[in-house]
């Protein structure tokens, strides 16, 4: 049977996690299908038409969908899901918010955050912080699955999926879009980013955090935080990398007075290359940086600007 990907997206594109669990999706089935939820959504079903490996987009338009509630999508993934052997979505709040919903109506296990399929039953996901991998073979008619973006590579664009509209179900009234703050930023979204400058503790407080500013402003990254600087009230928490927070895959991680718990390092061990500046040499995050600096960060990260100056 095929695979539904109930797809994040903003009504007029899709959220780069989508293009990651298409991926997943391809690797369960050979048919893979979209599902579009959302209000004036042609534009992002366009979108996902030219995904690679996708063979057809499904629209439900309707104002219960505009503002993304979880009760809503849920209804009109459960109405297709007898359809499908695997409905997965991204790891992201969106997807977190919707499938456990879908496992639960369907009297299902989900099967959370995995990071690689190894067949159509099978799947593995971290566990312990990242420090082992369960492999999971579900034995369910239907997998519910949210995808661990990191964990895949985004599906290539240049597919030509046929494009349907479906019924969409009523408005379940559980609940009323109220407002949405958003925070607004010249730099690149974080889990989205290809460079992040993250600080730590050892910034000593929210003034300090703007001696990174110079760094990620030169290398064109996002910046971000561990949990012990958002909680010391340092950056807003939308900065957090992760167990906790997000879990970024970038190109370039660079840690600045981070010591490295475990939970931080769930969320970013994955980058392709991880730097390090800590004045403990024995901080835990040197164990999995590429390239370490033991130093004073207020000394260090003002050189380095000069030199990329």
């Amino acid at each position: 049977m095929a695979a539904l990907v109930i797809a994040e997206h903003d009504n007029a594109s899709l959220k780069a996690s989508t293009l990651n669990t298409v991926t997943a999706a391809v690797q369960c089935s050979n048919e893979v299908h979209i599902l579009i939820a959302g209000h004036d959504c042609a534009a992002a079903a366009a979108a996902a038409a030219q995904i690679a490996g996708v063979t057809k987009v499904l629209i439900a338009e309707g104002a219960q969908f505009a503002d993304g509630l979880a009760e809503n999508i849920a209804e009109q993934a459960l109405a297709l899901a007898s359809n499908y052997s695997h409905v997965l979505a991204p790891a992201t709040a969106y997807g977190k918010n919707i499938l456990p919903r879908v496992a639960a109506r369907l009297d299902v296990g989900q099967i959370s955050e995995i990071t690689k399929v190894d067949s159509p039953d099978t799947f593995e996901r971290p566990i312990y912080a990242g420090n082992a991998i369960a492999t999971v073979q579900s034995i369910d008619a239907i997998k519910v699955i949210t995808v661990r973006a990191t964990g895949f590579d985004a599906a290539a664009t240049g597919g030509s999926a046929a494009i349907e509209k479906i019924t969409a179900v009523a408005d379940s009234g559980k609940s009323a879009f109220v407002s949405r703050e958003l925070a607004k930023s010249d730099r690149p979204e974080l889990t989205a980013a290809k460079i992040i400058v993250s600080g730590g503790r050892g910034m000593g407080s929210a003034e300090n955090f703007k001696i990174l500013e110079p760094l990620a402003d030169k290398l064109g990254a996002a910046m971000g935080a561990s949990r012990a600087a958002v909680d010391a009230g340092y950056v807003p928490n939308d900065w957090q990398v992760g167990q906790t927070g997000k879990i970024v895959a970038p190109q370039l991680y660079i840690a600045v007075g981070i010591s490295g718990a475990i939970q931080h390092l769930a969320g970013m061990k994955d980058s392709k290359t991880i730097v390090a500046i800590n004045k403990d040499a024995e901080a835990p995050i040197f164990s999995v940086a590429d390239y370490g600096l033991v130093g004073d960060l207020f000394e260090a990260i003002p050189a380095l600007v000069k030199e990329l100056g």
